[in-house]
């Protein structure tokens, strides 16, 4: 029997094939969720690495327990604010960029 040569795809084709190519509706909704869930690990594994429970988080931003939690597990629902409170709570460094047609946006 023959060997078969299998070819490689890089992760961005495998995205590009099956979920859309950049730009589209749902390929912006999927790179969205995906840096959500990323940007709740974050906030979870500081807030752990800090070791700070959910409440103790939550008091130093004046929020409740429930909110860090829902923080952590989606940050979909969550201001820009309430999240510069975490991680400034967190003692880290965040910005963000924002993109503009050309023009870039950074806030620090």
């Amino acid at each position: 029997m023959a060997d078969k040569i299998l070819k490689a795809y890089s992760l961005s084709e495998m995205k590009d094939k099956y979920i859309g190519n950049l730009g589209t509706t749902e390929r912006d909704e999927y790179e969205y969720k995906l840096s959500m869930d990323i940007l709740g690990r974050m906030i979870k594994a500081t807030r752990l690495e800090r070791n700070l429970t959910q409440e103790e988080l939550g008091k130093l931003i004046g929020v409740q327990k429930s909110q860090i939690s829902k923080l952590e597990s989606s940050t979909n629902s969550a201001t820009i604010d309430t999240i510069l409170k975490v991680f400034k709570a967190l003692k880290a460094d965040i910005n963000f960029s924002v993109k503009i047609e050309d023009e870039y946006i950074q806030l620090v």
